[in-house]
C-alpha cells in the first residue's frame, strides 16, 4: 500500500518508498571514514536539541567530539532505507556516550534502536550521562528504563552545565 502523503510521489518523483518499507534501517559498526559524516550529524542534532548551548560552546566542542570522543568510541550507526546516516551510538564500556539522532530523523524509533543493540553487546546494565538542561533526553532514558543516580553541578571539562547520571535499572 502506497503511503497517502505520497501519493504525489509516485507520479515520477524520486523518493517514493512503499509504507510496508518506510520503517527499514540497517546498523552497522562506524569506520573512520564516518567521523566526518557523524560529525556534521553531531552539529546539526546538539544544535536542535540542546538549546542551552551557544553557536561558541558548540564549536569549542568540535575539536573534542572530533579528535577525542569520535575515535575512541565503538561507534554504531543507523542508516535509514534510503542510504543515510539517521543517528550514532558510542559506547565506551557499559556507559552510553554518544547517542545522536539526526534533527530530521527525530521521534522515528531510531534512538530505541540504537539503545536495544547496546543493550544486547552489554550483558549488565547501562549507564549515560544526560545534560540537565536537556529534559528531552531525560524523558527518553526514563521511558526506556533508566533512573537518576546522582548529579554534577558542572559537566567534565568543568563549563556550568550540569550532568544528571543515569542507570539503567530494567530492561524493557
Amino acid at each position: 500500500m502506497w503511503h497517502p502523503a505520497r501519493r504525489a510521489e509516485a507520479r515520477g518523483h524520486p523518493g517514493m518508498v512503499r509504507a510496508a518499507h518506510a520503517n527499514v534501517t540497517t546498523i552497522r559498526k562506524g569506520r573512520p571514514e564516518d567521523h566526518e559524516a557523524l560529525l556534521d550529524l553531531w552539529k546539526r542534532s546538539v544544535t536542535a536539541t540542546h538549546t542551552f548551548l551557544t553557536e561558541a560552546d558548540i564549536a569549542a566542542l568540535v575539536p573534542v567530539v572530533r579528535d577525542q570522543a569520535l575515535p575512541a568510541l565503538e561507534l554504531w550507526v543507523i542508516v535509514d532505507a534510503d542510504g543515510l546516516m539517521a543517528g550514532f551510538l558510542g559506547l565506551s564500556g557499559q556507559s552510553v556516550e554518544a547517542l545522536f539522532i539526526a534533527p530530521e530523523r527525530l521521534r522515528r524509533g531510531h534512538g530505541r534502536k540504537l539503545l536495544d543493540l547496546a543493550r544486547r553487546l552489554r550483558p549488565e546494565p547501562l549507564g549515560v550521562d544526560v545534560n540537565e538542561q536537556n529534559p528531552a533526553a531525560l524523558k527518553f532514558y526514563q521511558a526506556c528504563g533508566f533512573e537518576v543516580i546522582g548529579r554534577s553541578p558542572v559537566d567534565s571539562a568543568g563549563r556550568p552545565f550540569p550532568l544528571l547520571h543515569l542507570k539503567e535499572i530494567a530492561r524493557p
